[in-house]
């Protein structure tokens, strides 16, 4: 097993998780070999990658763009992602565009090392049950996933309670007023970690936490109730399992994210990485804990009620967040309505139950256009 070199596909290389996983890449040389690339609108970077990776198949939004001077195919996203030469598709694209592209790679039974939240908490019922009927595994690359992942590893018995940790954000202690009045450049400056823009606003509202609530619900089959959230500040401990006998197990390290990325490529296996950080016990004086606030930031609320009542409503969800968010960055909207224009929507929405995929991607387009009009007008 050790000698065997997997061969990855990557969806959204140019984007921060994509990139990260190239580097795991560049220092583990002999353990993989790119077949696939894919883009959006970073060109110049995606250039730069197929011309350093030399990859069999790649895909660019942009359909104009020169890229390399090289022998590769064009093929879509879905193709690259169920392609026979392709072991493991790592999903790392950001928003609705993960979700086809997973759907693809689990129904030809593919190693899926997912970091795209969307997919599974817009279509979790869908993915997972697809997964089980191909044979298909998704490992994945979020780090409170994987410390979760990693703590079941050995385990006869399923969990009691799952603890997701969250670092709080940058405004963990600010009040409603000072919210109003935070700014995107404000919002950007995580304090643990190194992220993409959508990822680092949803961690600030705390939004990113909810959507890893429902995420975890599928990964791990646990009830909504046995899933807990706790603010931990030092983004050490990524999460925590608690078993039956009231036992608690914990996955520690550093926060980066190449560390997850790749126990999701290696795994069954821990490969050394010389270039991965290591915790410095003599500098970590303290690991403190504290519940959220549900009050400050009601992302956290309306994503784990929206989880609970399933149908259609994750889907709004993510929709309606992803479009609030843009606003924010672009400075049309202020950084406490992403919450009320996301409240908004769903209290409109008019769900359905055990919804196919083209209902999901119908309530998705739905959301959107609601969300600007909304913002255009003076609901807020």
């Amino acid at each position: 097993m050790g000698n065997t070199v997997k061969r990855l596909a990557i969806l959204g290389s140019t984007g921060s998780i994509g990139q990260q996983t190239l580097e795991v890449v560049r220092n583990l040389p002999h353990h993989f070999r790119i077949v696939g690339l894919a883009a959006g609108k970073n060109t110049a970077l995606l250039a730069r990658q197929i011309a350093e990776f030399k990859p069999d198949f790649v895909f660019c939004q942009d359909k104009k763009a020169r890229l390399a001077n090289r022998e590769y195919e064009l093929l879509s996203l879905e193709d690259i992602a169920r392609h026979p030469q392709v072991d493991t598709v790592v999903i790392a694209t950001s928003g609705k565009a993960g979700l086809a592209p997973t759907l693809a790679a689990v129904r030809a039974g593919k190693n899926v090392a997912l970091a795209n939240k969307e997919s599974l908490v817009m279509a979790g019922e869908i993915i997972t049950s697809q997964a089980k009927i191909n044979g298909a595994r998704i490992l994945p690359m979020d780090s409170e996933h994987s410390a979760i992942w990693q703590c079941l590893r050995g385990e006869t018995q399923p969990a009691a309670r799952l603890i997701l940790t969250a670092s709080g954000g940058p405004f963990r202690h600010y009040s409603p007023q000072q919210l109003n009045l935070v700014t995107p450049e404000q919002a950007l400056r995580h304090p643990s970690w190194q992220m993409g823009r959508k990822v680092t606003i949803d961690s600030a509202t705390l939004m990113n936490k909810g959507l890893e609530v429902i995420e975890a619900h599928w990964l791990f089959d646990m009830p909504f109730d046995s899933i807990k959230v706790l603010v931990h500040p030092e983004s050490i401990i990524h999460s925590m399992v608690e078993f039956i006998d009231g036992v608690v197990k914990a996955q520690l390290s550093y926060p980066d994210m190449r560390l997850p990325i790749q126990y999701a490529l290696s795994y069954p296996e821990r490969w050394p990485n010389p270039e991965l950080p290591r915790l410095d016990w003599s500098k970590i004086k303290k690991l403190t804990f504290e519940p959220p606030d549900f009050d400050t930031f009601p992302c956290l609320r309306l994503a784990i009620e929206a989880g609970k009542k399933g149908q259609t409503y994750p889907a709004v969800l993510c929709a309606a967040d992803e479009v609030a968010v843009e606003l924010f960055l672009s400075q049309r909207i202020k950084f406490s309505d992403i919450a009320r224009l996301v409240e908004q929507i769903l209290v409109e929405h008019n769900p359905i139950a055990c919804p196919t995929l083209e209902e999901i991607m119908t309530a998705d387009a739905w959301a959107r256009e609601k969300v600007l009009k909304f913002s255009h007008g003076d609901n807020l």
